[in-house]
C-alpha cells in the first residue's frame, strides 16, 4: 500500500518533536546543492581519462542552469557551448548515446524561421537536417554538425556558437563558496582559434583552446558565426574541437628540475589524460575529426577486448546489459598500474577506492583486469605516514583523490584523502577474490607488502580501543563525519534519531574485516605463511564469534546498524545486515531473519531493499542514505542471499532492479532513487542529483545475475560451479560467451526447465571442468 500523505506528516512532526533537527538545519560539507533536478531533462555523459563532459539532449552546454560542461581534472573547462540557426535552437529529432558509449548522436531539423519578423514564413521546418555527433578523446571534445538540405530551393544560413569557460572547480558546481578565485581571461588567438586562460591560486594554468573549421564568418571572445550555402540536396559539415590543457606557472625563471617535471606534466597529458592530439598546423578540421573518431573506435574495442559477454531470453534485459557493459568501460580510466573504474558522473569522475573495489569485486567474473587494475593501484597510493589532514595512517587504502583547484589548495581535504574505513579490509577481500578465480599469484606477491600493511592497519589503527572490532573517528574537521559508504552525517544514528557519536563502529565493517583476515590467510596459506594463516583463522573465529553477541538484536531480528563510542548497539533496522550475509560472517542460524527484514514491508519496497527501513526515526525516502534504494547496496545483498542458499529472495531483488531499469533513461541503473513504496502503474521516483552513470550501479545487473546462478569460479580446482541456480521469473535462459579460467575458454547456456535450470556447454577450449551442485 502507498505511504499516505497524513502518514508522512505524522513522521515529519515526530521527528520535528525529537528535538534534532536543529542540527540538520545547517547543511553539511561537501553538500550537493539542487536547484534543479538531474532528472528535469535528460543528459547525455561523455568521459575519456580524466576529462568527462555532460550535455544536454542537443549535445550544448549551459543552456539551463546545472552541472553540464566540459571537465578535467575536477574544474569544468568549458561552461557554455549553444549552437543555433538563424537565433533559434533546432527541433530535437532524437538523442541516444551509441550502444558503446563512444560519441553522442543527435538528430534534428530547423524550425520555422522568420528571417523578418514582418514577413512570412521564410524556412519552413524540416526541410534541413542536422545531425550532430560529439566524443572525447585524449584531452579534446570533437563536436561535428552536418547538414543535409531536402528543400527544392537555394538556402544560405546563419549559424552561430555561443561558448564561454568559468573554470568552477567541482566543490564549486556542486554549491561550495569560495572567497577567493583566479585570474581568467580570453583572447581571439586566430582567424578560426578563441583560447580561454586561467591562471589559478594553485599556480596552475588551464587553458581552453576553441578550433573552429571551416573559419567562421565571425569569430569573438565568446561567439562563433558560420554562413552556410545548401543548394538543393547540398550539404555541409562544421567542426568544433575543444582542447584542455594544464601546467604549472612559474613566476620566475624555472628550474631545470621544474622544465623536467612541467614536460613530464605534458608528456601524461598528451598520453590520454589531456592535451589532446597532436595534429599537424593547418589540417583540415574534418580530417582531425575522422582521424579521432577512427583512433577512439580502435581505443574502446581494445579496452573490452576478450570480455565475458551475455545473451538472455529478454530483449530488454539484454540492452540493459549491454549498457552496464559500456558504462563500465566509458568509466574505466587507464593509469600506469591497469584500468580503474572511476565512481560516477558527474560528481564523482576520479579514483574512489570503495568504489573502484565493490565494482572490481561485482565484474569480476566479467572482466578480471578491473580486480588487477584496482588492487595495483591502491596498493602504489597506500598511506605510510600519518597525517591528520588526509585521516591517513599507514597502511590505510586511499578514499578518494582530486586535482582540482580547491583540493590543491587544502580549501577541501581531498587532494589523497583517506577517511574511509572500510576500504582497507575491501581492498584485502578483493585480493583473495581476484586470486581465487584467475591464479594471478604474480599480482598477489607484488602487493604483499600492501595487504600487510593493510592488515596491520586494521588490526592498530582501525582497532581504536582494542576491543576487536574496527571502528573510526574522524582526525580532521574538513573530512567526513561518517566512513563507511553511507557516509552522510545522519546517516547513523541510534532508534531514537539521536546521532551516533564516536569512535563507530559499523555493522557491515566488521564483516569485511571477517573475510579480509579468512582471504589473507589462504593467500598467506599459498604463500607458505603458515604460521600467519594459522593466526588469521583464529581472529576470525573469533571475531565472528564476537561480532554476533555485540551487534545481533533479537528484538529487531537482525544486526544493529552500529555500535557507538559507547559500544551501545545503533538498534536500527537498515541494509547494511545485508553486508553481514555477504561477508558470512552472520552465523547460518541468523541468515533467514536477516533475509525476512530485508525482504519486508519496511525493508523492500518492491523495487528494491531500502537503506534504512520505514518506520525507523531517521527514515526519510528522498534522502541520500536513510531510505534511499542503491542498486549496489542491493546487489551486494543478493550476493549475500546466494552464499546461504536464499536464492528466492535474492532472485526478487533482482526482479525489482531489473523492472526499475525498464524505467530508467537507456535502462541505466542509477546511483540511487528514492525509496517510496512501489505503486501500480507507476515507475520507481528518481533521485533529484543521482549520478548516471556510476560505476557499483553499473556492475550490479551481473552481481545479480551471478548470486541467482550461484556462480563460482574456482582457479585452483580447474571447475566453473553452479550452485542450486536459479532464474528470475524475467529470464528463461542466459548463455555465456568467453568465460575465462586459467587458459581455458567457454560458451555456456542456462535454461529454465519447469522448476529446474539445465546448463549445457557449447563451446569449450581447454580442460576446464563445469560442474552443477543442487
Amino acid at each position: 500500500m502507498a505511504e499516505s500523505v497524513a502518514a508522512k506528516v505524522q513522521n515529519t512532526v515526530k521527528a520535528a518533536l525529537r528535538g534534532f533537527q536543529d542540527a540538520d538545519e545547517v547543511l553539511p560539507p561537501y553538500h550537493i546543492e539542487a536547484q534543479t533536478s538531474l532528472t528535469e531533462r535528460p543528459l547525455r555523459s561523455l568521459k575519456y581519462g580524466e576529462s568527462f563532459g555532460v550535455l544536454d539532449s542537443y549535445g550544448d552546454i549551459g543552456v539551463q542552469p546545472g552541472p553540464e560542461g566540459l571537465y578535467f581534472q575536477d574544474t569544468r573547462y568549458l561552461s557554455r557551448l549553444e549552437f543555433t540557426v538563424e537565433g533559434q535552437r533546432p527541433l530535437m529529432l532524437s538523442s541516444v548515446m551509441q550502444d558503446d558509449n563512444g560519441a553522442l548522436s543527435v538528430d534534428m531539423t530547423t524550425p520555422d524561421i522568420r528571417l523578418d519578423a514582418h514577413d512570412e514564413t521564410t524556412i519552413p521546418r524540416e526541410v534541413i537536417a542536422i545531425e550532430r555527433t560529439k566524443f572525447l578523446f585524449k584531452g579534446a571534445c570533437y563536436d561535428r554538425i552536418g547538414l543535409r538540405s531536402y528543400d527544392s530551393r537555394h538556402r544560405t544560413l546563419r549559424i552561430a556558437f555561443a561558448f564561454d569557460a568559468d573554470y568552477r572547480d567541482l566543490f564549486e558546481v556542486r554549491g561550495t563558496d569560495r572567497p577567493r578565485r583566479g585570474r581568467r581571461a580570453v583572447q581571439v588567438a586566430s582567424e578560426s582559434e578563441v583560447q580561454f586562460r586561467y591562471v589559478g591560486l594553485d599556480e596552475i594554468v588551464r587553458t581552453t583552446s576553441l578550433h573552429f573549421g571551416p573559419k567562421p564568418k565571425e569569430l569573438e571572445p565568446g561567439r562563433a558565426v558560420f554562413e552556410v550555402s545548401l543548394p538543393p540536396g547540398g550539404r555541409a559539415s562544421l567542426f568544433v574541437r575543444v582542447v584542455f590543457e594544464s601546467h604549472r606557472a612559474f613566476i620566475t625563471a624555472p628550474s631545470a628540475e621544474q622544465v623536467g617535471e612541467d614536460a613530464a606534466a605534458k608528456l601524461s597529458l598528451a598520453a590520454g589524460s589531456g592535451g589532446g592530439a597532436p595534429h599537424p598546423k593547418g589540417l583540415y578540421e574534418g580530417t582531425i575529426f575522422a582521424r579521432a573518431y577512427r583512433d577512439a573506435r580502435r581505443d574502446l574495442r581494445a579496452l573490452c577486448a576478450g570480455i565475458t559477454t551475455i545473451i538472455s531470453s529478454n530483449d530488454q534485459f539484454n540492452e540493459g546489459a549491454c549498457r552496464a557493459t559500456a558504462d563500465l568501460y566509458m568509466l574505466a580510466s587507464r593509469t600506469p598500474e591497469g584500468i580503474y573504474p572511476f565512481a560516477g558522473i558527474p560528481w564523482y569522475s576520479t579514483v574512489f577506492g570503495r568504489d573502484g573495489i565493490i565494482t572490481a569485486m561485482m565484474a569480476l567474473w566479467i572482466d578480471p583486469n578491473f580486480a588487477k587494475g584496482v588492487l595495483r593501484y591502491l596498493a602504489s597510493t597506500q598511506a605510510k605516514a600519518v597525517d591528520p589532514a588526509a585521516d591517513a595512517q599507514p597502511g590505510k587504502v586511499l578514499h578518494e583523490t582530486r586535482r582540482g583547484e580547491m583540493a590543491m589548495l587544502g580549501e577541501v581535504p581531498f587532494r589523497h584523502y583517506y577517511g574511509t574505513i572500510d576500504g582497507t579490509p575491501l581492498f584485502v577481500m578483493l585480493a583473495w577474490e581476484y586470486y581465487a578465480v584467475t591464479g594471478d599469484r604474480e599480482t598477489i606477491a607484488r602487493i604483499w607488502p600492501a595487504l600487510e600493511l593493510a592488515l596491520a592497519w586494521m588490526n592498530e589503527y582501525g582497532d581504536r580501543d582494542g576491543d576487536g572490532f574496527v571502528e573510526y573517528a574522524r582526525d580532521t574537521d574538513k573530512g567526513l563525519e561518517n566512513q563507511g559508504w553511507k557516509d552522510s552525517h545522519d546517516s547513523i544514528f541510534h532508534a531514537d534519531g539521536q546521532l551516533a557519536k564516536g569512535p563507530i563502529a559499523l555493522c557491515e565493517v566488521q564483516g569485511y574485516v571477517y573475510a579480509a583476515k579468512n582471504g589473507m590467510a589462504k593467500l598467506a596459506a599459498m604463500l607458505g605463511h603458515d604460521a600467519l594463516a594459522e593466526r588469521l583463522t583464529h581472529e576470525a573465529r573469533e571475531l565472528r564469534e564476537a561480532f554476533d553477541a555485540a551487534f545481533w538484536n533479537e528484538e529487531l531480528g537482525t544486526y544493529a546498524l552500529a555500535l557507538d563510542g559507547a559500544k551501545k548497539q545503533c538498534a536500527v533496522r537498515s541494509s547494511n545486515a545485508g553486508h553481514a550475509l555477504f561477508t558470512g560472517i552472520a552465523l547460518p542460524e541468523r541468515a533467514a531473519k536477516v533475509a525476512e527484514q530485508l525482504l519486508s514491508k519496511d525493508g523492500f519496497n518492491g523495487w528494491g531493499v531500502r537503506t534504512i527501513a520505514r518506520g525507523e526515526a531517521r527514515y526519510n525516502p528522498m534522502s541520500y542514505h536513510n531510505g534511499s534504494i542503491w542498486p549496489h547496496d542491493n546487489a551486494m545483498i543478493a550476493m549475500g542471499l546466494a552464499r546461504y542458499d536464499l536464492k528466492p529472495e535474492a532472485a526478487r531483488i533482482f526482479q525489482g532492479m531489473f523492472e526499475t531499469s525498464l524505467y530508467q533513461d537507456q535502462k541505466r541503473l542509477p546511483e540511487l532513487f528514492c525509496g517510496f513504496m512501489r505503486r501500480r502503474q507507476r515507475g520507481p521516483v528518481s533521485y533529484p542529483v543521482a549520478c548516471s552513470p556510476q560505476a557499483w550501479a553499473a556492475a550490479a545487473p551481473f552481481a545479480f545475475l551471478a548470486a541467482c546462478l550461484g556462480l563460482e569460479i574456482d582457479h585452483a580446482r580447474n571447475r566453473v560451479r553452479f550452485r542450486n541456480p536459479i532464474l528470475p521469473p524475467f529470464l528463461d535462459g542466459i548463455s555465456i560467451f568467453n568465460l575465462k579460467l586459467g587458459g581455458s575458454r567457454l560458451d555456456l547456456k542456462l535454461q529454465r526447465l519447469e522448476e529446474d535450470v539445465t546448463v549445457s556447454v557449447l563451446r569449450r577450449t581447454g580442460d576446464a571442468q563445469v560442474a552443477m551442485v543442487k
